[in-house]
């Protein structure tokens, strides 16, 4: 059992550090993409991002072919109900008013953003208070339910995954050639270190692999937040924590891909298999993005921003952690691990994404950019 812990633990640590690092070298920030689309019609960023789904894709099915792939679908991923498109549209807001997703928000933060900073306090935060919902949400959440137990589009279907993957992965790959052969992928960019985000997304898109084939799942660390805000919480009111039915489930209960035995883990404040898995995740990417910054000497305290800049971030990680309960997840487990393999949750997530993330820009723009008027 301590091996597998082991194993689990230095392989999201060293996962973590990679995507920390690369995230800082390339800017590599989901919600700048919708963002820069939304408000400036520029889709430079979005096209890096479609090209890692694709390639994440085409990497897990032909892991999957090979058999290095233990579980199909994952642990953890939930089946398809209408509450996804909901949940990613609160999601897509947060994300836009915080200044960054989940995953932005810890390397922007370990790169010296004060304003990330308190985006993360607000992602505890909104995490801590899905678990008052969390009962009445779990019943819409069975109640919009579509296609039954089914977790992919293949399973909806009853057909073998490659007969939906392979179409769409063609697809895709033509597309994204495309891109490539226009110079639409590259960006223009003069800074020292800089790392090309089509060269970031092809390595993220592997970093991803590597946690599906040993840890057992792609790259994910919301659930972390909701145990890290239930371990704050019950400093000040253990009963309260203890009575709710959200921080006392064990949703992941799985055998490691290499390991024997069982583990089990959920959003309580335990030290269990989710604490081994995504504290050092998310440990790894704040230390990653740390050191990028301390290598190329950028790393200082960037904090002199309007009032309202800051409370547009605080509401949005209060958002933005109750949304990634909702969906339940976030844009890194869904873009990286779901859409890949056509999983229904993460296709509805990214239904509601995009007016989210479009309703996001305009009260950004309105009410933060501009100020009030």
């Amino acid at each position: 059992m301590l091996g597998e812990f082991t194993l689990i633990v230095v392989t999201s640590l060293a996962c973590g550090l990679a995507v920390g690092f690369l995230l800082h070298r390339s800017d590599f920030c989901v919600t700048g993409m919708f963002r820069d689309y939304f408000l400036f019609r520029n889709l430079s960023m979005l096209r890096v991002l479609v090209l890692m789904i694709f390639v994440s894709m085409a990497l897990v099915h032909g892991a999957r072919a090979a058999g290095a792939i233990a579980y199909y679908p994952f642990p953890l991923l939930g089946v398809m109900s209408l509450t996804n498109i909901l949940g990613g549209a609160l999601f897509g807001v947060g994300m836009v008013l915080a200044g960054g997703c989940v995953v932005g928000t810890l390397y922007k933060m370990g790169s010296g953003s004060v304003l990330s900073a308190v985006a993360f306090i607000g992602l505890l935060t909104g995490s801590a208070l899905y678990a008052e919902i969390h009962p009445a949400w779990a019943v819409l959440t069975k109640q919009l339910a579509v296609f039954g137990p089914a977790k992919t589009l293949p399973q909806a279907f009853g057909i073998e995954p490659s007969v939906l993957i392979m179409p769409t992965l063609l697809a895709g790959l033509w597309l994204v050639g495309r891109w490539a052969r226009r110079g639409q992928l590259v960006m223009p960019a003069h800074a020292d270190g800089y790392i090309q985000p089509w060269i970031s997304a092809v390595a993220l898109a592997v970093i991803g692999l590597v946690s599906y084939v040993v840890v057992g799942m792609p790259l994910g660390i919301t659930t972390s937040y909701a145990k890290l805000g239930a371990t704050l919480e019950a400093w000040v009111a253990p009963d309260h924590v203890a009575s709710l039915a959200y921080f006392q489930g064990k949703g992941l209960n799985y055998t490691p891909p290499f390991g024997d035995q069982p583990i089990t883990g959920g959003a309580g404040p335990e030290l269990d298999a989710i604490a081994a898995i995504q504290y050092p995740l998310v440990a790894g990417i704040v230390l990653g993005a740390f050191l990028s910054a301390l290598f190329l000497r950028e790393l200082r305290l960037h904090y002199r921003m309007p009032a309202r800049q800051y409370v547009s971030v605080l509401i949005g990680g209060v958002l933005l952690g109750m949304a990634a309960r909702m969906v339940p997840a976030c844009n890194v487990w869904h873009l990286w691990g779901g859409v890949p393999i056509l999983a229904g949750q993460s296709l509805l997530y990214v239904v509601g994404l995009f007016p989210g993330a479009w309703l996001g820009s305009l009260i950004l723009l309105k009410y933060v950019v501009r100020g009030p008027s």
